[in-house]
């Protein structure tokens, strides 16, 4: 790459030392760089491609990591990292014992704040600018909230409370035509630089200050001022909640980035600017679907087609989405609801075949649960599909709204257990123990894919809130004609045999049976392994028949132990009067690392191998 600057960049300072001029071509070179370093292992690259001039801006300006840079959903957060000495390490990104797909605060000083999951910038923004301000600092402290993010109610909150104070707080929406306002021309550019300049402001607090000493004559000002803006911006929303609306701008012009930052720098109290940026920009394929290309695996560069698995069986939301599609041509009262992610749930096949029944609600997963409450209130059974990492967001709802009231919600957690490469904020590794303990909720979890959509058949059966979790993948390739109903709180036993009973959950059904009759074929050792399938009804018959005095019992899911249903099978067990040795295989207390799902298993010893070292044990 002739004249290559990004190469030089080492860190903020090696940035800072450029020429204005030449901030457009190193932003040209990043996308490229992010274009070629992701195509062989995927990310999340819309997004980044997005930010390229608003991060270089923010960097070029700013003074990270005393001014405090919070980046929303932070898979926004490539170039920063690039920004902030990461550069060499970018090839490992996602990657096991490589830099986070997210802000990671253990990862980089530059990093004040860890996200993972969404409108949450503002709050913590918000949380240390009042924290420098109690300390007597002066440093800036800046939100960058986009992609979807700002139709989270937390969000909203957040801007209510910080409005109310006076408090220096910058915030920038970064609107990449998926959230609020079409893109803007030139004259809203200028308008925008006017607005936040030092004659305009001057005159504005001098007019201020004079009109005071008049009755009534600053609320008129006001009106007058507020009727001005509002035909020309559309502001009028942050106005009204407490904040100096600056913008649109349009945030790939280092023109407008550049002196509308700058004059920001110098206001006081809180501000949004609001920068209107194209999500996948410099790829025409990240362009044309932004969806597909938030966040995906490898691609063709040349041919900008993501690499598909050939061969493999579907995945586990494939087939959600299939069935419950299927569900819907039979029974009219089924509906479909998701937070922002119709592809990424599977639901997006429910509503090409069902779109009137189909909900999505934006990120908003408290709303997404008590609005499937009301459906369900008035006759309708609803499918809320939301991955298990961020159904955690609803708990007071799941419980207030849906199982006090004993309603028919179903809810398809996607993504549960061990997600691979997004690591911690992503594991759905706390679903088991936080459903389990609800009065009136069925819990399941399936083998396999068929018995992923024999389950979703089942739960129309019933008469109360149900979860059924499934992991993120492929599955196994099994018959999928046909979907029997399965019986309501019934384990099914693989194998039987009298050197101890072994309990597989979920996924991790088919990696115990691998042990299991490895050990029969070995070791000449044979032992029961129970299906759980229902986690809450548990089978406490079929378990404590298979149980025997002295022998062993291992349990095994893949969830965190603390609460996991390891504790509901060893406290049954221990209450029958039986003892002998118990093994409880599940997750340990510790966030996971990010990797592949595989990677993650071994190092837990919760895949095939590690099972079988604690069945020989």
């Amino acid at each position: 790459m002739s004249d290559d600057l990004l190469t030089r960049i080492h860190g903020t300072a090696d940035l800072k030392a450029l020429y204005p001029e030449q901030l457009p071509r190193l932003a040209q070179q990043m996308r490229q760089y992010l274009i070629e370093t992701l195509a062989p292992i995927g990310g999340h690259l819309g997004a980044g491609l997005g930010v390229v001039e608003l991060s270089i801006a923010l960097h070029y300006l700013f003074d990270s990591p005393r001014d405090k840079i919070i980046w929303d959903v932070g898979h926004q957060a490539y170039p920063h990292k690039i920004l902030t000495g990461r550069l060499s390490q970018m090839p490992t990104i996602r990657q096991y014992g490589g830099l986070c797909g997210f802000t990671k605060r253990s990862e980089s000083e530059h990093d004040p704040f860890g996200a993972g999951h969404a409108s949450t910038s503002i709050s913590a923004a918000y949380g240390m600018a009042c924290g420098r301000d109690l300390a007597g600092d002066n440093n800036q402290v800046i939100a960058v909230i986009g992609d979807g993010a700002l139709t989270g109610g937390m969000a909203f909150e957040a801007l209510n409370h910080a409005g109310a104070r006076n408090n220096r707080l910058m915030v920038i929406l970064n609107d990449n035509e998926m959230s609020i306002a079409p893109n803007v021309g030139a004259m809203s550019s200028y308008l925008a630089r006017i607005i936040t300049g030092k004659p305009y402001t001057q005159a504005r607090d001098t007019a201020r200050r004079l009109l005071e000493k008049l009755p009534g004559a600053l609320d008129a000002a006001k009106r007058v001022e507020e009727h001005v803006k509002g035909m020309i911006t559309p502001g009028t929303l942050f106005e009204e909640m407490g904040f100096r609306y600056i913008g649109p701008i349009d945030g790939h012009d280092f023109d407008h980035l550049l002196p509308t930052l700058t004059n920001c720098k110098e206001l006081d109290g809180p501000i949004l600017l609001h920068v209107v940026t194209k999500k996948g920009l410099g790829f025409t394929p990240a362009e044309d679907d932004p969806e597909t290309w938030h966040g995906l695996g490898p691609y063709n560069i040349e041919t900008g087609v993501p690499h598909k698995s050939n061969g493999k069986p579907p995945t586990y939301t494939q087939v959600f989405g299939d069935t419950l599609a299927d569900m819907a041509d039979e029974n009219d009262t089924v509906v479909a609801i998701t937070a922002a992610m119709p592809a990424g749930t599977g639901v997006s096949r429910f509503g090409k075949r069902h779109p009137e029944r189909c909900f999505d609600v934006g990120i908003a997963e408290q709303h997404a649960v008590t609005f499937a409450a009301g459906l369900a209130a008035a006759g309708r059974r609803p499918y809320v599909a939301i991955y298990s990492t961020f159904m955690q967001r609803a708990y007071d709802q799941i419980i207030h709204d849906v199982c006090i009231q004993n309603l028919p919600v179903t809810f398809c957690m996607d993504r549960a257990g061990i997600v691979g490469a997004d690591g911690a904020t992503h594991t759905g590794m706390f679903d088991i123990a936080y459903m389990r303990n609800l009065p009136n909720m069925t819990v399941m979890a399936p083998k396999d894919e068929a018995e992923l959509k024999a389950m979703l058949y089942t739960s129309a059966t019933l008469n109360g809130p149900t979860a059924i979790r499934y992991p993120r993948g492929n599955g196994y390739g099994v018959d999928l004609q046909g979907a029997d109903v399965l019986e309501v709180g019934k384990a099914e036993v693989l194998a039987e045999g009298d050197a101890g009973l072994v309990i597989g959950v979920g996924t991790r059904v088919r990696d115990a049976l691998s042990a299991v009759e490895t050990v029969r074929k070995e070791d000449g050792e044979s032992m029961t392994l129970l299906n759980l399938r229902f986690i809450k009804p548990l089978d406490e018959a079929a378990i404590l028949y298979h149980l025997k005095p002295g022998n062993p019992l291992v349990v095994i899911e893949e969830g965190v132990a603390c609460g996991g249903v390891g504790e509901a099978i060893a406290t049954l067990a221990l209450k029958s009067g039986w003892s002998g040795p118990f093994t409880h295989l599940a997750m340990p207390d510790a966030w996971p690392a990010h990797g592949t799902q595989d990677e993650i298993l071994r190092d837990m010893e919760l895949d095939a191998a590690g099972i079988l070292k604690q069945l020989r044990s």
